[in-house]
């Protein structure tokens, strides 16, 4: 299972000192040596002409010979500074004329074309950091933004962009001004407060303005000039890192397989093409090939949460966790029925074909031996607590064969599991779609590794699905390589023979799997017997249903003349009024933030003013002229406070980022300390369709993600996730807490149907109403 990895050995004899070498290992550990200097040499060369961008080096070169041409021709294009040029190079070069007159006009020219690209960078990050256009998308456009999309279109060249291009001309994310902040927050909570509570919080916003907020902002201040990005990094400390609970259910999230299409049920195969699309994947971010994301094919999205994708792990700690990111590794692990492998993708200095990949996976399916003790359960280590796994950690695998496959599973590139059940999508049965997603969630506490950036799991019938820890980037970054890998790789392309296996050829020095090896004693394997019953208490409280809603999608929505984001937040609105019987909630929608540097997310208080009035006045019987106008109205509000969040004049970020600056400074602040305890009751997401650009839904109407999904948020509240798939489906991933008995995610997701239902009868008949008056 494992062979001697000794490069060489010296023996001294009475006939001198005799050398013998491993030469086959030799060459292997002088081919990583010389693949990481590539590496790094392509990433910094990478880093230098994107701190140039567009300006590459073509124009580089045609400024130095443009310049070094006029020398020739007798004309002075350094427009007399050459001769003090050529003075300071004397200092400390001798160099014979007419040579030095040619070196002081290359100098020149340099820099001359470098000053040009920063420049050029200063200008293009005036332009994105006007949002303006955003709040015109539908309406009258304005001399200012008409004049904007012109330069833009002149100035932001993406044809030749690659990943991080822009990165350097992205703005900071603003700090908004307190009051501003305030005012939306008290804004927010009008609709679910009573008189009584509205005027204390009112009376805690008050003495907040006045005594802490001033010196809680100058240090915000302070951070937002010193860092790239004033929210994301505390964020990920203070929101994900620091938090002890299980991030099983509680933080990590899943996507589900194209449900509609299964290129191949052969496990193994299917398991290696979609490891060998998603290696690729990582060679070209890391390569840089990758266009950066574009708002309306113009503006570009930060691509930072790219950088940890691959070969990153949660490490649990007593206090905090904390992450471990690699630039380069050479495998991915592997779980089956309860034992841990580590798989090769990289050997002989070349990547393994999807076919050879295939014949490492059917050994160890073929592999009947049973698991170590403990072995088994070890991953349900992660499912648990955090301060418990970070002490087994310490105690029981800190060194000898346990760190050594510890080591194995936390730095590969990411972990796939080869699943002994099967999972599918039956349109009769919605249980089966359900257990799906359980599956992929949470599993049985005891078969995920939970603290790997992302797991690909795949099912005895050639289903997949993901596993993703939630800290090192959010839900829109997986879900355009799953978008990637699954439909323009994995369906699109011809990789399945007629009989589900890989194309291609195997090669000879293919090498096995290597089986990891443990050694659990008792009282490891009593804290995984803790652990485990930890996380089965968890997943047996969830309460997951999945609607696949194909009735209508967003053509009929836009067919209504309304944002189809801002039709299901309503939608959502009126299912919430009618399920807890006639209660609003706070609600929480996810919004992202990468128009600017290291952006993540803000959050869209859907709940508002203007969405209440318009639930009481459908529930009321008012008449359908009312109603809709209130709609309208709710619909417009909301697409504001999106278009807000976006441009970084959102609420609850700002918020945090003060509690975490009033808790150094030990100041105690009532009002931040209300503000950031409110239960969301409603957690909604939407998650992106059609990222790459590839999806043909006219010619190809089956290809349709069915999106992902998390777990509750709140203990008698609904998690809801849904993406807008296409122009006749939305996906909807309801989540709940069956010890809850005000709450029931079937029961949920039916009322969602229903108001969908009623607002497109609504607005339909308003429509047919108006082209009748014309």
């Amino acid at each position: 299972e494992a062979h001697q990895a000794v490069v060489f050995a010296f023996n001294i004899t009475d006939e001198g000192i005799q050398l013998d070498f491993d030469h086959t290992v030799l060459r292997e550990v002088f081919a990583s040596i010389v693949r990481s200097y590539k590496k790094g040499i392509g990433r910094l060369k990478n880093r230098v002409w994107n701190s140039t961008y567009p300006m590459g080096p073509k124009s580089f070169c045609l400024a130095l010979f443009g310049g070094t041409s006029a020398a020739l021709l007798g004309r002075d294009p350094t427009f007399g500074c050459g001769a003090k040029i050529e003075s300071l190079i004397s200092r400390f070069v001798t160099v014979p004329a007419p040579y030095n007159r040619y070196l002081a006009v290359s100098i020149f020219s340099g820099f001359s074309w470098l000053a040009v690209a920063r420049v050029y960078k200063s200008v293009q990050s005036q332009l994105l950091a006007y949002h303006g256009w955003m709040y015109e998308v539908r309406g009258p456009t304005s001399w200012r933004t008409k004049l904007w999309y012109g330069a833009c279109r002149v100035l932001l060249w993406s044809s030749g962009a690659s990943l991080f291009s822009f990165q350097g001309c992205l703005p900071t994310l603003p700090v908004p001004p307190v009051k501003k902040t305030v005012d939306r927050y008290l804004l927010s909570m009008e609709p679910l407060l009573s008189e009584s509570e509205m005027a204390e919080t009112r009376a805690l916003a008050r003495d907040f303005l006045a005594k802490e907020s001033w010196k809680l902002q100058f240090y915000l201040k302070l951070k937002y000039y010193w860092t790239n990005n004033y929210v994301s990094d505390w964020w990920e400390e203070f929101v994900y890192l620091y938090s002890r609970d299980p991030i099983m259910v509680n933080s990590n999230y899943y996507g589900v397989d194209a449900v509609l299409l299964n290129p191949s049920n052969v496990q193994v195969a299917r398991a290696a093409n979609m490891a060998w699309g998603f290696l690729r994947y990582w060679r070209n971010i890391s390569r840089q090939t990758m266009q950066p994301l574009m708002v309306q094919n113009l503006v570009p999205l930060c691509s930072w949460q790219y950088e940890r994708q691959f070969a990153t792990t949660r490490i649990p700690g007593e206090e905090r966790d904390y992450l471990m990111h690699l630039n380069d590794t050479r495998h991915i692990a592997v779980f089956h029925s309860g034992r841990f492998y580590k798989v090769y993708f990289h050997y002989g200095n070349r990547w393994l074909e999807p076919c050879e990949l295939e014949a490492q996976f059917q050994r160890i399916v073929d592999d009947k031996s049973p698991p170590a003790p403990g072995e088994a359960e070890l991953a349900a280590l992660t499912a648990g607590e955090r301060k418990v796994w970070a002490r087994a950690r310490k105690d029981f695998f800190r060194r000898g064969v346990n760190k050594t496959s510890l080591d194995a599973v936390e730095r590969a590139a990411f972990v796939l599991v080869l699943d002994d059940e099967e999972a599918d999508y039956d349109p009769k049965d919605d249980s089966k779609l359900d257990h799906f997603a359980k599956s992929l969630l949470h599993g049985n506490g005891r078969n995920r590794w939970f603290d790997k950036s992302f797991s690909l799991i795949v099912f005895a019938n050639g289903r997949v699905g993901v596993n993703c820890e939630h800290s090192w980037a959010d839900a829109p970054v997986m879900s355009q390589m799953w978008e990637a890998v699954v439909f323009n790789y994995d369906i699109v392309e011809d990789c399945y023979r007629s009989n589900g296996h890989c194309r291609g050829q195997t090669r000879n020095n293919v090498p096995n799997p290597i089986r990891l090896q443990w050694d659990l004693n008792d009282a490891c394997r009593s804290v995984i017997a803790s652990q485990l019953r930890v996380a089965t208490d968890l997943l047996n409280d969830v309460d997951l249903h999945l609607v696949v809603h194909r009735q209508f999608g967003k053509g009929a929505m836009k067919r209504c003349s309304m944002s189809p984001d801002a039709f299901i937040q309503l939608a959502l609105q009126l299912a919430y009024f009618r399920d807890s019987g006639g209660e609003f909630c706070l609600t929480y929608e996810a919004s992202m933030t990468r128009l600017f540097k290291e952006g993540r997310t803000e959050t869209v208080r859907s709940c508002t003013n203007e969405s209440c009035a318009f639930v009481r006045a459908m529930e009321s019987g008012a008449s359908n002229e009312e109603v809709v106008r209130l709609l309208r109205q709710a619909s417009e509000k909301h697409q504001t406070m999106y278009r807000d969040a976006m441009t970084g004049k959102g609420v609850d970020r700002h918020l945090f980022t003060l509690y975490v600056v009033s808790k150094y400074c030990k100041t105690q602040s009532p009002f931040l300390e209300k503000a950031l305890h409110c239960q969301w009751k409603l957690s909604t997401s939407q998650t992106p369709h059609g990222q790459t650009n590839v999806l043909d839904l006219e010619k190809h109407p089956d290809f349709l993600s069915a999106g992902g999904g998390f777990g509750p948020v709140s203990q008698d509240g609904y998690g809801v996730s849904y993406i807008i798939a296409g122009e006749n489906t939305v996906f909807f991933h309801v989540s709940s807490r069956v010890s809850c008995d005000k709450t029931d995610s079937k029961r949920f997701g039916g009322t969602i149907v229903k108001a969908l239902a009623d607002l497109r009868t609504l607005l339909e008949e308003d429509v047919a109403t108006k082209k009748k008056a014309k």
